[in-house]
């Protein structure tokens, strides 16, 4: 975990954790409003080329909906990040704290949306399983 993330690593390919991974998040509430292939994009806009790294913008409805009635500009941390990325024989998949959400606005009625949302989250990530732990 990072200090505003929470992040798991994999030995699957990239092509295998993506989908696994909304599925993971649409168990947990979360649809994926956004979807950026920053991949292609670097190679599109400065022909660099990177390793495979999608961002995902999750949302849970019903959470949104509580913080922003907490804090209307909450949008501006909103939908919950989700990277897939690539990261040597490894896909690492990370999601934003929401914690951050507390953090940034030192908005107390937040704690309870980062508190849950950081639960679904956190749920989600754990679901995915890694074959190379397994015994």
């Amino acid at each position: 975990m990072t200090t505003y993330g929470i992040t798991k690593s994999l030995a699957q390919s990239f092509d295998e954790v993506v989908p696994a991974v909304k599925e993971a998040l649409k168990a947990q509430g979360f649809g994926v409003l956004t979807e950026i292939d920053v991949q292609a994009t670097m190679k599109a806009k400065l022909d660099e080329d990177i390793a495979p790294y999608l961002i995902l913008g999750a949302c849970n409805p019903p959470l949104a909906f509580r913080a922003l009635s907490a804090e209307t500009s909450i949008g501006l941390l909103l939908p919950c990040n989700v990277v897939v990325r690539v990261d040597g024989d490894r896909t690492v998949v990370e999601a934003i704290d929401p914690m951050t959400m507390v953090n940034f606005t030192d908005n107390p009625k937040l704690q309870g949306v980062a508190d849950e949302a950081t639960a679904r989250l956190t749920a989600a990530l754990e679901s995915l399983s890694d074959p190379s732990t397994k015994v």
